[in-house]
Parts: structure tokens; C-alpha cells; sequence
């Protein structure tokens, strides 16, 4: 069995043993859901009658307000997920992205995860020839909305991790 990887203090809670503030935690779990449900249109366009995507966003935002449990929210992150398993890559994606935005509320850096797919799934939308600039728009609307609490701690994390989600962070 391979070893553990050291997870990033920074992005596991202070009961935990980690340095994750909660305020710091809803404002990383905002910022996933703004940027999941910035492609959730590529979803809609497919399976309009299918809402675990946009179910999960919701969510999500409802546990930052202390209005539904991370327990839940795990169960969305599921949901979402399948929900875009046998779907076209852009509305794939756009699953994917509410999937993890979801899951900040486990696990706060799977906002990473959110920002990746949305980028993704961007490039994926549009036309061909434009993929790259789709993404590269999408990754700057996603940086212009970090706000100022968060945006040193998510950009060291594109940083560190750009490897591991598919160098969507920096060219």
C-alpha cells in the first residue's frame, strides 16, 4: 500500500487539528458553488429534467448558512456525479464541478476539484478552435471572483496541486 500524502493543514478544520477557520472554510465553499454553478448550463442543456447538479450547488450553499449537514452534503456529491456519468464531456464536467463543490463541506479542498471542472468543462463547450480560450476566460472569471479572505490561500493551492487537475491553473 502506497503511503498517505500529507494533507495541507490549511485546508483541514481547527477541530480537526488543521488550520481551516469556519468562516474561511464557507467562504472556499461559496466561492466552489459560484464556480460550479457558472457551467451548470452545459448540464441543463443536456438533462434539463435532472437537477442533482444544480441540487448540490444549493446545497452546498445551505450548509454554509448552517441550514443542511455535511452528511448531506457527502450524499449530494454522489448524486451529482452519477448524475453525469454517461453524459457528453462539457455536461460531464459541469457534474463533476457541482460534485466537488459539494464536497468542500467534507473536505475543503476539493474546491479545487470544483474550479478544475468548470474549466474543464468550459473548454470542453466551446467551439473547436476556441477550447483554450474558453478555458483561459473561465480560469480568469473564476480568479476575478476569489475574494480578497481567500484568493492567497486558493492561489498557492492552484499552485501546489495544478499538476494533479489536468494543469487547468497555469499555462
Amino acid at each position: 500500500m502506497a503511503p498517505r500524502k500529507k494533507r495541507d493543514p490549511r485546508f483541514i478544520t481547527i477541530r480537526r487539528g488543521g488550520l481551516l477557520d469556519e468562516r474561511t472554510h464557507h467562504a472556499l465553499a461559496i466561492w466552489a458553488a459560484d464556480c460550479a454553478q457558472h457551467v451548470a448550463g452545459f448540464f441543463d442543456e443536456f438533462r434539463p429534467d435532472d437537477d442533482r447538479p444544480r441540487r448540490a450547488v444549493a446545497l452546498v450553499r445551505a450548509w454554509t448558512r448552517g441550514e443542511a449537514t455535511m452528511r448531506e452534503c457527502h450524499k449530494a456529491a454522489f448524486a451529482s456525479n452519477a448524475a453525469g456519468r454517461e453524459a457528453p464531456p462539457a455536461a460531464r464536467f459541469a457534474a463533476l464541478s457541482a460534485g466537488q463543490a459539494v464536497a468542500v463541506a467534507h473536505v475543503a479542498a476539493h474546491e479545487l476539484g470544483a474550479a478544475a471542472y468548470a474549466i474543464r468543462a468550459a473548454r470542453e463547450a466551446a467551439p473547436s478552435g476556441r477550447g483554450d480560450a474558453a478555458a483561459r476566460a473561465e480560469r480568469q472569471w473564476q480568479w476575478e471572483l476569489l475574494p480578497d479572505e481567500i484568493r492567497d490561500l486558493v492561489l498557492d493551492d492552484q499552485r501546489l496541486r495544478n499538476a494533479l487537475c489536468w494543469s487547468v491553473f497555469v499555462d
